[in-house]
């Protein structure tokens, strides 16, 4: 800080305690003065049920850590799914920079093949991209380590999966999302100002008795290997994943299927960002109550204000990214879900799988509408795709 300055601000903080005025007063104003010429979070991410990842700093170098391992995860109440992830869990953290830093990924490897990171959407040197055999970026072998480097130039909204046998090792969970923000700004995104700024990673799952053989099966094939259970059927239990399965019974939003869900909490008045982001093998047409929102960017691309549109339904496909943005103006719960009705269906009826509830709250922080139970349909079937041999 300039001596100059200085002294004027001490001469400033004299004056205010003799008037009787709290000298913090005028160091958090000039605190705030010198927070607006520092490069900063444009706005504050929150990936529901997923953390942020932690980083420290090197030289200028900001350094993150994933771990691929095994992990053994809830994806709603009692149902236990053993999938593959990063530190911990699937998705993995999602990693949040700023446009221009350069960063950091040491990738550790505890699982017991290769593997290997993408950077996907995100334009980076080609041994940094993690697609060994084609690029000369490295195969992770089992218990060792290799560290990406790069510089973030792109802003928007991305992700990270592995690439070395993807048809397995990403439908067994080794994915995550990769944020950019603006190099300035507050609390904005794409030049709108935003109060509220939340991810969703699309998923999707077939799971089957722990032990049971694997086998792949033909695009419309059933088997007891392979679809133990029919979409939204699985009860509270223990699970394998089968990644090579043609048939999902699971559809969660970051690792969790409703009601697992954590709520995206909003206040009227918000303009709230959404992210959605797609690593399953399926499109994705997410759909939000209550509610009309502009796409502002796909792909981590802005697109021209000229040519943003609004929906209240945007299909998502495998490999996609959409930033979407809306007004909160209407208090309610609303649901915000894939619309394929078989990818929000629970056992007897019940709401499940893709979705979450846009939940309005009020200033004290206390929900207009609690959430109710999910209800049971009384059609005195077993589930909800009942006994149907007789038709």
């Amino acid at each position: 800080m300039p001596r100059k300055f200085t002294r004027q601000i001490l001469a400033a903080s004299a004056l205010l305690a003799i008037s009787g005025f709290s000298v913090w007063q005028i160091s958090s104003a000039q605190s705030e003065r010198l927070n607006m010429a520092i490069p900063r979070a444009t706005t504050h991410p929150v990936s529901p049920n997923v953390s942020n990842a932690s980083y420290t700093v090197d030289q200028g170098v900001k350094v993150f850590h994933l771990t691929a391992e095994k992990v053994k995860q809830e994806v709603s109440k009692g149902v236990f799914m053993n999938a593959w992830g990063y530190n911990g869990g699937t998705p993995g953290p999602t990693i949040v920079v700023h446009q221009g830093d350069t960063i950091r990924v040491l990738v550790s490897n505890r699982l017991p093949v290769p593997t290997s990171v993408h950077w996907h959407g995100l334009n980076v040197p080609n041994s940094m991209d993690g697609v060994p055999g084609i690029e000369p970026s490295p195969a992770i072998l089992p218990g060792k380590s290799f560290s990406y480097q790069f510089k973030v130039n792109q802003v928007g909204t991305f992700m990270y999966h592995s690439h070395l046998n993807p048809a397995i090792q990403e439908m067994m969970g080794l994915d995550g999302v990769f944020i950019s923000l603006p190099k300035r700004g507050r609390d904005t995104f794409m030049g709108k100002s935003i109060q509220h700024d939340y991810t969703l990673l699309l998923q999707e799952w077939s799971l089957q008795k722990t032990g049971t053989k694997q086998n792949r099966m033909p695009m419309g094939s059933s088997n007891s290997n392979t679809m133990t259970f029919g979409e939204g059927q699985v009860p509270a239990g223990n699970y394998d994943i089968n990644p090579e399965s043609m048939s999902w019974n699971v559809f969660t939003f970051n690792g969790k299927q409703y009601p697992a869900t954590a709520p995206l909490t909003v206040k009227k008045g918000d303009r709230v960002l959404i992210r959605l982001a797609n690593l399953s093998m399926e499109n994705h047409p997410i759909h939000l109550h209550g509610h009309n929102f502009t796409i502002i960017s796909k792909d981590g691309n802005e697109i021209p204000k000229t040519a943003q549109y609004q929906e209240n339904t945007v299909n998502v496909a495998p490999g996609e990214t959409y930033d979407i943005l809306l007004t909160a103006n209407n208090p309610g719960n609303w649901p915000l879900h894939c619309h394929l009705p078989h990818h929000t269906m629970g056992i007897n009826g019940q709401e499940a799988g893709m979705m979450s509830i846009l939940q309005y709250v009020k200033s004290n922080g206390k929900p207009y509408y609690p959430l109710q139970k999910s209800s049971t349909a009384k059609s005195g079937m077993p589930n909800a795709m009942g006994n149907m041999s007789g038709m």
